[in-house]
């Protein structure tokens, strides 16, 4: 009887642990003219993240070891989050969104430097930037960037 129950409960288990990544997610933009709406609408900065998903490991240890933690939370409610993405796997993203982030790339982080956090406001003005991460779990040069360009 306790298999049947735990057989019945196991898709609901599994959507609701699904609907806390969407969640998470989802507070990352992927379009420009968007965030820079949003931006002006709700007064705010915009912090683009450019990463290279599937081959940075900087930048996956950035994600995990900062934008998934709670003290990330409370940064994210103060800035609107555009996410650049440029991977190597084509697959991950749409031909348009690729393109959109090669622009993207090529007028805000002309170097390609990745991870790059870069601060704009809603004109697009780069207001900060900083790049790269030691991958030792050391997020206080992140945090006093972010603390320096809130509103």
């Amino acid at each position: 009887m306790k298999k049947i129950i735990i057989l019945l409960l196991f898709p609901l288990l599994m959507s609701a642990q699904g609907d806390l990544i969407v969640k998470n997610e989802s507070k990352w933009l992927t379009d420009y003219d968007v965030a820079v709406k949003k931006a002006t609408k709700e007064e705010k900065n915009i912090l683009v993240f450019f990463t290279g998903s599937d081959w940075c490991p900087p930048c996956i240890a950035l994600k995990k070891d900062f934008f998934e933690t709670t003290n990330f939370d409370n940064y994210s409610s103060d800035y609107i989050l555009l996410y650049i993405d440029i991977p190597r796997n084509r697959d991950l993203l749409s031909a348009d969104q690729l393109k959109h982030n090669k622009e993207l790339a090529a007028k805000y982080n002309k170097r390609g430097s990745v991870p790059m956090l870069k601060v704009i406001n809603e004109n697009g003005n780069e207001l900060g930037a900083m790049s790269g991460y030691s991958m030792n779990g050391e997020i206080q040069y992140h945090t006093k960037f972010l603390d320096k360009y809130l509103k």
